[in-house]
């Protein structure tokens, strides 16, 4: 069984698969946001696609450790995806995930454009990926 990580923003959601072995994440997708519903329903597709058994949403907090709307957002979204998919949903400090991705896309000299449409899948990966060494 494969893991899936997920930067859920308001805008987009960046999904990652990990491999069968659980070592390394791999980007997949960005969704666009349209309703819970729907966006439901393409995790449940990439699920299903993927043989997923536990997901993994990046939590935001702040610097000093709280927790604020955006993240709120996430931990409902995540209690969502378990009550939806009855799948094991870890909640994952993602501090810093996304700054780190456009730095990645930034030195690998990714246009403006570009960076923006990857952004959030790049995110997913560093996310699942941090959960992945952390498991080792």
């Amino acid at each position: 069984m494969r893991i899936m990580g997920l930067d859920v923003g308001e805008k987009t959601i960046g999904v990652a698969i990990s491999d069968e072995l659980g070592w390394t994440a791999q980007g997949i997708e960005t969704i666009q946001r349209e309703s819970r519903k729907k966006d439901y329903l393409r995790i449940e597709e990439l699920i299903k696609q993927y043989d997923v058994g536990e997901i993994i949403v990046g939590l935001p907090k702040n610097m000093n450790g709280t927790i604020g709307p955006r993240g709120e957002m996430c931990q409902v979204f995540a209690e969502y995806l378990h009550n939806r998919s009855r799948l094991p949903v870890k909640l994952w400090d993602e501090r810093l995930t996304t700054m780190a991705a456009e730095k990645v896309l930034l030195s690998a000299d990714v246009s403006r454009k570009k960076r923006k449409q990857v952004i959030d899948k790049m995110a997913a990966v560093m996310i699942l990926q941090n959960y992945l060494d952390a498991q080792k």
